[in-house]
């Protein structure tokens, strides 16, 4: 039986007019609050984060992501607003309030300046696991694709109303963190619980939850955490990314990893260099291959991906998906491409896109295209 999977959105609401962040989430999770999963605050009041119940299939998945989505844009569009799933907001205020939070106000206080720049919106999918040491053995080998995976999800290009030239300025964030990116090659449970408690008290790391790695064991749930991913403009990419992690997360106890017969040493780990290219790049271009570190085609990389996850998809259906979300990524390029190219046609078309993206306009709920 393959894992369950859980999945948590994060979404912006705008001003229509100029796509600057407003504070108005306490009203709409006050209004969505009947949604099948969880609503809930993000670090900012003009955040608002989707908790998925936990699902077996794509199909579930994708049923209750659009269900909710399409309940987010439709409260969105009654009070005039623009609800986006994007890394980062296109524009926002220069000294935003935190979100009324007792543990939000602590971070506040450790991360200082880096506070009015966390204005960034993530896709989080959790695996389920049978213990710690299936979930280590998961994270050693998620960790050589996370720049791969950033690549596919991309989707912030924007930052004070500019360009920054960067496929995931969110990405690039997310390193002022104390802890970032990829986390250590661990050997065992024992030896990633050792470092968890180390980092504790060491920089704004008060507590399990603001280690920041892109893949950790939850804290909270026997979950596989993957964190790389920025906020998706629609669902059907949302879910595509899901169930690519799962399928990885599936493929961890395969005797023969490549991640074990391939591992660079610790000297030569280009991982967080990786983050960086692709954090720049997208799949424009190249990528860092996870097992040579050779500088390749993206193509290159995700067909090696592809061949990895293949015989770990769920099913045909789940299959087709992922099929046409890396077809049309490779193809037309990832959610800041749309932006982009939405974008150099004004705020307006911008907006747009992101009403029509958030609900999937135009596609059904079911799996086939």
């Amino acid at each position: 039986m393959e894992p369950t999977f859980g999945i948590e959105e994060e979404f912006v609401l705008l001003d229509p007019h100029t796509l600057t962040a407003v504070d108005r989430a306490p009203e709409a999770i006050a209004a969505l609050s009947g949604a099948r999963g969880a609503v809930g605050k993000e670090f900012f009041p003009s955040q608002i984060e989707f908790a998925s119940p936990v699902f077996a299939s794509a199909t579930e998945a994708l049923d209750a992501v659009w269900g909710f989505r399409r309940s987010l844009a439709a409260w969105a569009g009654a009070e005039g607003l623009v609800a986006a799933g994007t890394g980062t907001p296109f524009r926002t205020v220069p000294r935003p309030e935190v979100s009324a939070d007792i543990r939000y106000a602590h971070i506040a206080a450790d991360i200082a300046g880096v506070t009015p720049d966390h204005q960034i919106n993530g896709l989080h999918v959790h695996v389920g696991i049978p213990d710690a040491e299936s979930g280590v053995r998961a994270s050693n080998t998620l960790r050589v694709w996370l720049p791969t995976l950033l690549a596919l999800s991309s989707n912030s290009p924007y930052w004070h109303g500019e360009d920054t030239g960067f496929e995931s300025w969110r990405a690039i964030h997310s390193r002022r963190w104390t802890t970032y990116g990829a986390p250590p090659f661990f050997r065992d449970a024992a030896e990633h619980e050792a470092a968890r408690r180390a980092l504790r008290g060491i920089g704004a790391t008060s507590d399990p939850g603001t280690i920041n790695w892109n893949v950790r064991l939850s804290a909270r749930y026997p979950t596989v955490e993957v964190r790389v991913f920025d906020a998706q403009l629609d669902p059907r990419s949302s879910v595509a990314l899901a169930a690519i992690t799962r399928a990885l997360v599936a493929s961890a106890d395969l005797p023969t990893a490549p991640e074990t017969r391939h591992r660079l040493s610790a000297a030569m780990d280009l991982t967080d260099a990786a983050l960086w290219h692709a954090a720049r790049f997208g799949v424009s271009a190249t990528l860092v291959h996870p097992f040579s570190g050779r500088v390749v085609p993206a193509r290159e990389v995700v067909r090696a991906l592809d061949e990895r996850i293949r015989p770990h998809l769920a099913d045909r259906a789940e299959g087709e998906l992922v099929d046409e979300f890396v077809r049309r990524t490779i193809r037309d390029g990832p959610g800041a491409t749309r932006q982009r190219r939405a974008g150099t046609a004004g705020l307006g078309r911008l907006a747009m896109l992101y009403r029509q993206e958030l609900a999937g306009a135009g596609s059904s709920t079911g799996l086939s295209a």
